[in-house]
């Protein structure tokens, strides 16, 4: 498996990247997140692999090829775990929060790929 973390920083909000995963992985609250519109965002993902098998709710699979991921949420995060999973799907992932100004978080590095970081 491999985890893909994303949250969002309130304006002039800069925290310990490890700490708020660490906090996200308690499904804690963290002061200085923005809450994310969830919903919406896995709405983008489900439309963006309609052509993937829809598992349930948060998990889809590749009928025509390798992978799966499984997407969890929290009001502020949104985690998802990919299980042999190409990096081209994984991009197409990161794309898709990159729309919603919520940079990826790497626990398996760990690094944040946002604009501070650059």
């Amino acid at each position: 498996m491999y985890e893909l973390i994303f949250w969002k920083y309130l304006d002039e909000v800069y925290l310990n990247h490890q700490e708020v995963y660490e906090a996200i992985m308690e499904q804690q609250s963290v002061d200085g997140l923005e809450e994310l519109p969830v919903q919406v965002i896995l709405n983008r993902i489900a439309s963006k692999f309609s052509k993937w098998e829809k598992v349930d709710d948060n998990s889809w699979k590749n009928s025509n090829g390798v992978g799966a991921f499984q997407v969890k949420t929290t009001p502020q995060s949104i985690q998802i775990d990919c299980y042999g999973t190409e990096g081209k799907t994984m991009d197409t992932l990161v794309d898709i929060m990159e729309e919603f100004k919520c940079p990826l978080y790497d626990p398996q590095v760990p690094m944040r790929y946002d604009e501070m970081s650059e």
